[in-house]
């Protein structure tokens, strides 16, 4: 098993194929961290742990004499609030006393084979060749009824852990659950750098990395989505760790909702990493015999840099967190008519671009935003989801015949979350929007949010999605949220359940998809919001690829997929070739370097094929050639970020490389024209060194390529970009 206990029952290692974690029950009861990092012989760790007498830091009163004792300083798995830890907590609970000072000391422990599930929320799972195993670890408040069930998953060969929290009130009195972080890790010591990835609207995921410094820092959103802003995935890594040396912690955070990720360095040098709902939205009543399931976090360590922490996520995401058809069934090649037409459109203007995209080789055709209701502009119609056949000048039914007649596939665009003010449904039932008592909402994109967590909401836009997607044949859906949540108020709920409603809207749109893909298991979605302010691994269990940002200049998408890959699969990163000048950013490049960027995710065209001379048609249907060949090497080889954004002002490289390393595929772009520019080399990584590798004419040493490197090309243009096939010869 992966999972081990030693003879007292009292220590408990988890192993993962290159990483271990440990905790101790100690002898007044605490649940203390000993250890996460490189694996080994199964030891005891706790001797990190010894105790020293700090001023100001108090000692439990089982502790006695022992002032070295103080859980302000000891490394714990859950750390509490109010007592006597001044760090930052886990749990944070407030009684009917009004106390909230909360006391967790170990009951019992369970090991059990297999990945635990959670209900209503996406998590991790095993296959059936996987080794998983669940330690779920109980412990009691020392005065009231309350339970805390701390789940822990080991999916050993893919190198992970998963975490989550359960709190159970079995007392008599109702609690409330004011802060619930889903994981916690404890560093007795070392320095770290605090990664994260920041960002906008149309520029999303940005790196960032700086010193954890003495204080708290942290990342999060209170927007109701994990945001365009900041994204729910965090490295702690050692000051000196590059791409390929040292140690480094990643944490990513299965939810789609207001998130917190904060790292806390105290007084004796000690780093504290917690990640879980962020409290300013949240607060949970408990009535007896009810139970919190907090959402899932997912650990991986590597003692070899961030890329191997890319790609443990990578494979598990790919592997065990995606589901349906489209896991692993090659995805259609797709062009979406939203920068070629927005809102001004007609059925027949659609086959027109469908006609043409299909001689191209385009193989989906998605019709976007604009179909139904009054919606010629973005200031009306959300929530009438009503085909406006006045404007197609057919029934969606014989839209989509005429494009399937063509053989492509047919896609459709939907915002179910949101409501216009200008819409009958709004007229119908304006309390279904988010909105605060006696006051004015708060509009965004001239939209409002309707109330996810009701039920007969939910119910009323699945039925009308329903009639849509049933009369009509419709291959794949982009489900789409433009805007962040505010006025978050639920007409549903009493005042002292008002905390929940953000939580509770999650588990609905939880629940909404899950219903859709249990209903349409052969129709791919694509998850958006305004293009990646919902990138999370909580929506890829429901939808497996989202679209990566609006922003789809390819210059522009150097950086946004570049920090996306640090957490997320290229396999879920949608990308489009688009028209140039771009639409967003004014900027021109070349039809090439826009599909080589767009081939480092799921590839597609977002333009109008009318405006494309004959040449551009012939070279889009040998991009499109080229990218089925190289499908599988793209989506499911191992990515390599070779040449950063960054750090490297003249190119930005990235490398695909197959299980058996007898093929590779390289994405070169150059991004600054230099007269009599310097010779640069870039170094190859996860070939065989052993092996030679055609390129083009040419053949080179696996080892040459990884050690002395690989000469760029001499760009001769702006933007200019290259695709270099590597083929290991026999």
């Amino acid at each position: 098993m992966a999972i081990k206990k030693d003879t007292t029952g009292k220590l408990f290692t988890l192993l993962t194929k290159n990483s271990m974690y440990q905790m101790k029950v100690d002898d007044l009861g605490f649940l203390v961290h000993t250890w996460f990092g490189k694996r080994t012989q199964v030891f005891d760790y706790s001797y990190l742990n010894a105790g020293r007498d700090r001023g100001f830091s108090g000692n439990p009163y089982a502790a006695g004499d022992n002032r070295a004792y103080s859980l302000d300083t000891l490394p714990q798995e859950f750390p509490t609030y109010g007592n006597g830890d001044y760090r930052e907590s886990a749990v944070r609970i407030r009684y009917a006393s009004g106390a909230s000072s909360c006391e967790f000391r170990y009951e019992s422990a369970q090991i059990m084979e297999g990945k635990y599930s959670l209900p209503g929320l996406p998590a991790f799972y095993a296959l059936d060749e996987d080794t998983a195993d669940t330690l779920v670890i109980t412990l009691k408040d020392s005065t009231e009824k309350i339970f805390v069930h701390l789940y822990y998953g080991v999916l050993e060969e893919k190198d992970i852990i998963t975490r989550s929290v359960t709190v159970e009130n079995k007392g008599e009195s109702p609690v409330y659950l004011e802060r619930i972080m889903s994981t916690c890790t404890d560093f007795q010591y070392g320095s770290f750098d605090f990664i994260s990835f920041y960002g906008r609207h149309a520029m999303e995921r940005l790196l960032s990395r700086s010193q954890v410094h003495h204080g708290i820092q942290s990342v999060g959103s209170t927007r109701g989505a994990s945001s365009h802003h900041y994204n729910p995935f965090v490295i702690l890594a050692a000051p000196d760790t590059t791409e390929t040396n040292g140690d480094c912690y990643g944490f990513s955070f299965l939810y789609s909702g207001d998130f917190l990720a904060e790292a806390e360095k105290d007084q004796s040098g000690q780093t504290r990493f917690l990640m879980g709902i962020h409290p300013d939205n949240f607060c949970c009543k408990l009535e007896n015999g009810e139970a919190f399931h907090a959402p899932e976090a997912a650990m991986v360590y590597s003692a070899d840099g961030l890329e191997a922490i890319s790609h443990r996520f990578h494979r598990a995401i790919r592997n065990n967190l995606c589901r349906g058809e489209y896991k692993k069934a090659r995805r259609p090649v797709l062009i979406n008519n939203w920068e070629g037409t927005y809102f001004d459109f007609t059925g027949d203007k659609l086959v027109e671009m469908a006609e043409q995209a299909k001689e191209m080789g385009v193989e989906l055709f998605v019709m976007d935003d604009g179909w139904f209701g009054k919606r010629d502009s973005d200031t009306s119609g959300l929530g009438d989801w009503i085909v406006n056949e006045k404007k197609l000048g057919c029934t969606l039914k014989d839209l989509s015949c005429r494009i399937h007649a063509l053989g492509l596939k047919f896609g459709i665009w939907f915002e179910p979350e949101c409501i216009s003010e200008d819409s009958d449904l709004y007229r119908a039932h304006p309390d279904w929007a988010f909105k605060v008592p006696e006051k004015d909402p708060v509009r965004s994109r001239y939209q409002l949010v309707l109330d996810f967590s009701r039920k007969e909401v939910r119910d009323y836009i699945f039925n009308m999605m329903c009639d849509v997607l049933d009369n009509a044949e419709v291959d794949y859906l982009k489900w789409d949220f433009n805007r962040s949540i505010g006025d978050i108020f639920s007409t549903a709920l009493p005042a002292d359940r008002q905390g929940e409603t953000a939580h509770r809207y999650v588990l609905g749109l939880y629940e909404f998809l899950e219903n859709l893909n249990q209903r349409y298991p052969h129709m791919l979605i694509e998850g958006c919001s305004g293009g990646g302010g919902r990138f999370d691994a909580g929506m890829l269990y429901y939808t497996p690829q989202i679209w990566t940002s609006d922003d789809t200049d390819a210059i522009e998408r150097l950086k946004i997929q570049y920090g996306t890959s640090f957490a997320y699969p290229v396999s879920t990163m949608g990308a489009h070739v688009s028209a140039s000048p771009n639409h967003q950013t004014g900027r021109a490049a070349s039809l090439a370097t826009r599909a080589t960027v767009a081939m480092a995710g799921t590839f597609g065209y977002e333009l109008d094929p009318a405006k494309l001379t004959d040449c551009e048609k012939e070279e889009i249907q040998e991009q499109i050639r080229s990218f089925k060949e190289y499908y599988s090497l793209i989506q499911d080889g191992t990515y390599y970020r070779l040449a950063s954004p960054y750090e490297n002002e003249e190119y930005t490289v990235w490398e695909f490389v197959n299980e058996d390393m007898s093929e590779a595929l390289l994405g070169i772009v150059s991004t600054k024209l230099t007269a009599n520019n310097l010779f640069t080399c870039i170094r190859l990584r996860g070939l065989d060194p052993d092996a030679m590798y055609r390129i083009g004419d040419e053949s080179y040493l696996g080892a040459a390529l990884m050690d002395a490197g690989l000469p760029m090309p001499v760009p001769e243009t702006e933007y200019q970009s290259w695709n270099l096939h590597l083929v290991k010869e026999s």
